[in-house]
C-alpha cells in the first residue's frame, strides 16, 4: 500500500497551469464573505448577485468591495477572450495562406501539365504523319527524351534505325528434299 506522503511527494505543487483556457477553468476566489469556487463567469455572477444584495442592504462598503472583485474577473475575462480571438484570427489567416499557397501550387501543375501535353501533342504531330503505329511510339520516345534534357548524339540515331528485314525461309519442298537426302546418306553410314 502507498503512503499518503509518497502521493503528495509525486503531486504537482503549482495549481497553476501554465497557459491554457482560462474561460473554462476553474477559481477560488477569496472575497469579503468566503471563498466563491467556480469559471470567471460563474464568480462575475455571483459578486455581482452578492454587490447588488448588499446595495439593496445599505452596506455601500461591501458593494463597493463586491463589485471591485466581479470587475477583477470581469477583466480576467476579457484578456482571455483578447488572447482567444487574437489566436483564432492568427490560425485563420495561417489557413487562408495555406490555402492560397495550395491553390497557386495547383494552377502551377496544371500549367506545367498542359505544357507538357501540348509538346507532347508537337511532336506527335511531326512524327506521327507516317500513318503507322510505330510512329506514335517514336513521337513518345522523341518526346520523353526532349524533357530529359539530354543532348542526342549520333550514336542515339542510329539506335533509333528501324530493324534490318529478316532473312526469309526457304520454301519447304527443298528442306523436305534434303531431308530425304540427309535421311539416306544417314541410313548408308549406319549400314556400313
Amino acid at each position: 500500500m502507498r503512503s499518503s506522503k509518497s502521493r503528495s511527494r509525486n503531486k504537482n505543487r503549482n495549481n497553476r497551469p501554465s497557459g491554457g483556457n482560462i474561460v473554462n477553468r476553474v477559481f477560488d476566489s477569496s472575497g469579503p464573505d468566503g471563498k466563491v469556487r467556480g469559471t470567471p463567469q460563474q464568480i462575475i455572477d455571483k459578486y455581482t448577485q452578492l454587490h447588488r444584495d448588499a446595495q439593496l442592504a445599505g452596506d455601500r462598503v461591501d458593494a463597493e468591495n463586491y463589485a471591485q472583485h466581479a470587475e477583477h474577473y470581469l477583466r480576467m475575462l476579457a484578456e482571455a477572450q483578447r488572447e482567444m480571438d487574437k489566436s483564432r484570427e492568427k490560425q485563420e489567416q495561417e489557413q487562408r495562406d495555406r490555402q492560397a499557397e495550395r491553390d497557386r501550387q495547383a494552377e502551377r501543375d496544371r500549367e506545367r501539365n498542359e505544357r507538357l501535353r501540348a509538346q507532347e501533342n508537337a511532336a506527335n504531330g511531326e512524327d506521327g504523319n507516317g500513318g503507322n503505329g510505330g510512329g506514335n511510339q517514336q513521337g513518345n520516345a522523341a518526346a520523353q527524351e526532349s524533357d530529359s534534357g539530354l543532348v542526342q548524339t549520333p550514336e542515339d540515331k542510329a539506335e533509333q534505325a528501324p530493324p534490318k528485314p529478316r532473312r526469309r525461309r526457304k520454301p519447304k519442298a527443298e528442306q523436305q528434299d534434303q531431308g530425304e537426302a540427309q535421311g539416306d546418306s544417314g541410313a548408308a553410314a549406319a549400314a556400313e
